[in-house]
């Protein structure tokens, strides 16, 4: 059964159809208001906010090894093209079809520290600094750690249907990590709904896990589409280049439409673990 989402970018309207079964949840409200991940935090009722991330050419170096990696994925897929003069920003004209794409993120939504040269470790540290916990980038539930290259082209449905990631058991007790990488601005950045964190499940019409479907591709998170507090009115936090956005599994978020007319936006997810004393 199809369902059209409705919802507010920065006072903007949109909608999109979204497949599945859709149900109210009980009357309880998942995000644990003691010692969460995000209790220590003056923001903890607004459910996000943005850091510095990076320092001196940490940046430069992380962008470096996310094109690799993406070249890689193209590569991959069995696209030919000229490597050289292949910048992020112009993906689009290069992965042209909803088919290539797909093979694509295949690739790119399943990556590991490993894959990177770069330290992940440092930023474990640095943003377990700032929430006052210890992190972890090893994910117990998946026995590894894991990183996802959000590649979102203009003008498509290259996006997640909105969603809370703390549904999935593996990403209940995490801070989730969103980096601008390329492409990412007023137009494009990740949005969110400030305080979703704390609506209860009653209020929320969604799908189960595995159970949303947009433009034919089905999806891990299940998806959102209404809730019972009015208008979904989503913002878009924005961080700069250098910054992440920092926020808990819970906020409702997602439907991250790159509304540039010719950049591809490019983002890299991380999620980190508290760590259990």
């Amino acid at each position: 059964m199809d369902k059209a989402c409705h919802f507010f970018i920065n006072n903007e309207a949109y909608s999109f159809n979204v497949g599945g079964d859709f149900f109210w949840g009980e009357n309880k409200l998942l995000f644990e208001e003691e010692d969460n991940i995000i209790s220590k935090m003056a923001w903890k009722d607004d459910g996000f906010t943005i850091v510095k991330a990076f320092f001196e050419d940490e940046f430069l170096k992380l962008k470096e090894s996310v094109e690799y990696n993406i070249i890689k994925a193209i590569r991959i897929s069995g696209v030919s093209f000229d490597e050289a003069s292949f910048t992020l920003e112009k993906y689009h004209n290069v992965v042209n079809t909803d088919q290539l794409h797909q093979q694509v993120i295949q690739t790119t939504r399943n990556l590991e520290n490993r894959d990177f040269d770069f330290h992940v470790d440092t930023l474990v540290e640095r943003f377990g600094d700032v929430l006052g916990y210890r992190l972890t980038s090893w994910i117990e539930e998946l026995q590894k750690s894991h990183i996802q290259i959000r590649i979102s082209r203009p003008n498509t449905l290259d996006i997640n249907p909105l969603h809370r990631d703390g549904y999935l058991s593996y990403w209940e007790n995490i801070i989730n990590v969103w980096v601008p990488i390329e492409g990412c601005n007023e137009h494009s950045s990740l949005p969110v709904l400030p305080g979703s964190h704390l609506i209860r499940e009653n209020e929320i019409l969604r799908t189960q896990a595995k159970g949303a479907e947009i433009n034919g591709n089905m999806y891990y998170v299940p998806g959102i589409v209404e809730t019972a507090k009015g208008d979904i009115d989503l913002v878009r936090p924005n961080p700069k280049p250098g910054e992440a956005l920092i926020f808990t599994p819970y906020l409702i978020h997602g439907a991250a439409i790159n509304s540039n007319s010719n950049i591809t936006r490019v983002s890299l997810e991380l999620r980190f673990p508290k760590l259990e004393t």
